[in-house]
């Protein structure tokens, strides 16, 4: 990455986590992704080439306000997301409008339009038919897929059926305990990045 994208990257992760929904308040059911740990994970997720900068099709399932989709949208070709609650997915737009007033401000660069979010169950097939209509990819066209760690297992189980084969899926949120998932091969060299992300490979 050059130094322009990290010094972007950063921001973005400040920016969001300045705004990080956690255990408590009246959204204390909704915890989002410290974008700044996450952050921290790509240099060596792109060391590995498990992230091939401008060529992975990444997809978040579960991507509540999109700021996982930002982040990744400067590191992949493209960054799509699935929300099921349509009122934190419109959080989106008024978020990103912000932050590209903040990034426009320091003359950094902005968020490439690689970024496609779609409102629906990520566990839904028709789903992925909107998806296909939009961007041209199929669930098993993408390279990296990512959650955070509420619905891990039946996602596991959906892109062991349907994922294509040396697929990396990244669980967020864990930490001591690593599950295994039929289909998938833990990275245990890798797992849990710092402290909390655990990558898998599917099979």
């Amino acid at each position: 990455m050059d130094g322009a994208t990290k010094k972007s990257l950063k921001k973005v992760a400040e920016f969001f986590d300045a705004r990080q929904v956690g255990d408590v308040g009246p959204l204390g059911f909704r915890r989002s992704t410290n974008l700044t740990t996450l952050l921290a994970c790509t240099e060596r997720l792109v060391a590995e080439k498990i992230i091939n900068p401008g060529r992975s099709a990444f997809l978040d399932l579960g991507c509540a306000d999109g700021r996982v989709n930002l982040l990744f949208s400067y590191l992949a070709r493209l960054s799509v997301g699935v929300e099921l609650d349509e009122w934190t997915l419109d959080e989106y737009g008024p978020l990103r409008t912000e932050l590209m007033q903040t990034l426009k401000k320091e003359k950094m660069p902005f968020p490439d339009g690689n970024i496609h979010l779609f409102h629906g169950d990520a566990t839904d097939e028709t789903v992925y038919d909107r998806i296909a209509g939009e961007t041209g990819l199929g669930l098993s066209d993408f390279d990296l897929f990512y959650t955070y760690l509420m619905m891990h297992e039946e996602f596991a189980l959906m892109l062991a059926e349907k994922a294509k084969k040396g697929a990396i899926y990244m669980v967020y949120g864990l930490h001591k305990i690593m599950p295994r998932y039929e289909g998938f091969r833990l990275m245990k060299d890798l797992s849990p990045m710092e402290g909390v992300l655990a990558l898998y490979e599917k099979e």
